[in-house]
C-alpha cells in the first residue's frame, strides 16, 4: 500500500505519495518549531565478504538483471585495480566469468569485443574496480578484502544505468599484475586512468557519465588492442597500434608511453627504447610523481639482478638527463612493502632512496643541490597486501617527485 501523507497550510490539502514534500511560506506551530533535529542518517553497512566467486557472481547479476529487456550490445572496457590503475590476473578473470554470464543467463545482451569500432556504435559499456581495502572499506593499513565495483554505463543516452558493490576474501585470489603492467617500468598520475576509476567509483545511477571517459574511450579501446597485441608477442602490430593510440587526442596517457617504449625494447630498438623511457620521465616531471620500478635484493640497496635490473642504468641516465635539463627539484622517496617489521623497512626505505640520490649525483653532478632523499618504508603502500611477490611490486618503487623549491 503507499503511504499518504497530508499536509495543511490554510485550509489546502496537498497528498503525497512516497514523496516529500516541502511547504513554503506555513507559519510553524510552537510544537512543530520546539521538534528536535533528525538524527543525522548512519552510514550504510559494508557489503559481507565473500568468496572471490559469488562476489563476482552477486555483482555481475545485480548490474545485468537491472537493464535485461530490449536487446543491446555490451562491451567490457578492462576491470582495473582502483589504486594503481593496473589489470591484474584477477580482473581478467573477473572479466571473463562476466562474459560467460552474460552468454548463458542474459540473452536480451550480445557481448562483442572492446574495441575503437564497437564503442563507435554507442553500446552499453561494463567498467569495474576490484581493489585491496582495510576493514573500513579504505586503501590504507593492513588490506583484509577485495572491494568490488562494478557500473554499466550507456553510451547512447550518457548515463550510468546500473551498479553494483561487493567485498571479496583476499585469499586464492591472484592479483598479480598482467604482463604488459607487470613488465611497464612506470607508474605516474594519469587522468585517462582517474575518468576510468571515476565512472566506477565516482557515479550512482542516473548520473552522467564522466566526459573526459566519454571523449576517451575510443583511444582506451586502441591501448586494450596495443595491449593485448603487445602480451601476444606481435610487437610490429603492436607498435603501429600505439603509436596510432599516441597520435589520438586522447593519446597522452601512461599506458601509451610505457607501451611505445616496452615494444621498442622487446624489438631490440634500444635508442627507441631510450628515447620513449625519456617520453616516461617527461610525463612523470610534468605530473609531478615518477614512481620507477627500481627493484632491490631483500634488505640491501643493491638492485635486482636480471633482465629488468638490466635496464636501470639507462633508466637512471634519462632520469638525470632530463631532470637535469628542466633544473627539477626533487625528492627521492623510498618505499618498502608491508612486510616485515616497521622500523627496520623506514630505515631501508631511506638508505635505498640515498642509494639512488648518489647514483644520480655522479651522472649529473648539477643536480647534487637539487635533490633530498626520504623514505616512506610501508606507510604508502599502493597494494597493502604484503606478498612481496609481482602482485605489490609498485609498494617496493623509488619515487621522484618534484618540488616546488629545492
Amino acid at each position: 500500500m503507499s503511504t499518504i501523507v497530508r499536509t495543511r497550510c490554510l485550509g489546502i490539502t496537498a497528498l503525497a505519495f512516497l514523496i516529500p514534500v516541502v511547504m513554503v511560506g506555513c507559519a510553524q506551530s510552537p510544537q512543530q518549531a520546539a521538534a528536535p533535529p533528525a538524527a543525522p542518517a548512519t552510514a550504510p553497512a559494508l557489503p559481507p565478504i565473500l568468496p572471490f566467486d559469488q562476489a563476482v557472481d552477486n555483482a555481475a547479476n545485480a548490474v545485468l538483471a537491472a537493464n535485461a529487456g530490449s536487446p543491446r550490445v555490451v562491451v567490457i572496457d578492462p576491470l582495473v585495480d582502483g589504486v594503481t590503475g593496473d589489470q591484474s590476473a584477477a580482473t581478467r578473470r573477473i572479466g571473463a566469468r562476466i562474459s560467460t554470464l552474460i552468454r548463458e543467463r542474459y540473452p536480451s545482451y550480445r557481448i562483442v569485443p572492446f574495441t575503437a569500432d564497437s564503442v563507435a556504435q554507442q553500446p552499453l559499456v561494463m567498467v569495474g574496480t576490484f581493489t585491496p581495502v582495510n576493514a573500513t572499506n579504505q586503501t590504507t593499513g593492513p588490506r583484509v578484502a577485495y572491494r568490488f565495483c562494478l557500473v554499466i554505463a550507456d553510451l547512447k543516452s550518457g548515463r550510468t544505468v546500473a551498479k553494483s558493490v561487493a567485498r571479496a576474501q583476499l585469499e586464492s585470489v591472484d592479483s598479480s599484475p598482467a604482463a604488459f603492467f607487470q613488465q611497464s617500468p612506470v607508474w605516474s598520475e594519469d587522468s585517462a586512468i582517474r575518468s576510468y576509476v571515476n565512472t566506477c567509483q565516482g557515479t550512482k545511477v542516473g548520473d552522467p557519465i564522466p566526459e573526459q571517459y566519454v571523449r576517451g574511450i575510443e583511444t582506451a579501446a586502441l591501448v586494450q588492442e596495443a595491449m593485448t597485441l603487445y602480451e601476444a608477442g606481435r610487437l610490429q602490430q603492436a607498435l603501429a597500434k600505439f603509436e596510432t593510440a599516441r597520435a589520438a587526442a586522447a593519446g597522452d596517457q601512461l599506458r601509451v608511453f610505457n607501451g611505445l617504449y616496452l615494444v621498442n625494447h622487446r624489438l631490440g630498438r634500444e635508442a627507441a627504447a631510450s628515447a620513449q623511457f625519456g617520453q616516461l620521465v617527461d610525463y612523470g616531471l610534468v605530473h609531478q610523481r615518477l614512481a620507477v620500478k627500481l627493484l632491490f635484493q631483500p634488505g640491501s640497496t643493491a638492485f635486482v639482478a636480471g633482465e629488468g635490473g638490466g635496464q636501470y642504468p639507462m633508466w637512471l641516465g634519462q632520469i638525470a638527463d632530463r631532470a637535469s635539463q628542466r633544473r627539477t627539484c626533487l625528492e627521492i622517496r623510498g618505499h618498502t612493502s608491508t612486510s616485515g617489521a616497521t622500523d627496520v623497512n623506514e630505515r631501508l626505505s631511506v638508505q635505498r632512496a640515498q642509494a639512488v640520490q648518489g647514483r644520480l649525483t655522479v651522472l649529473a653532478p648539477a643536480l647534487s643541490g637539487r635533490m633530498t632523499a626520504t623514505g616512506a618504508g610501508p606507510r604508502e603502500a599502493m597494494v597493502g597486501t604484503g606478498r612481496d611477490d609481482a602482485s605489490d611490486a609498485l609498494d617496493r618503487r623509488v619515487e621522484f617527485r618534484v618540488k616546488p623549491q629545492c
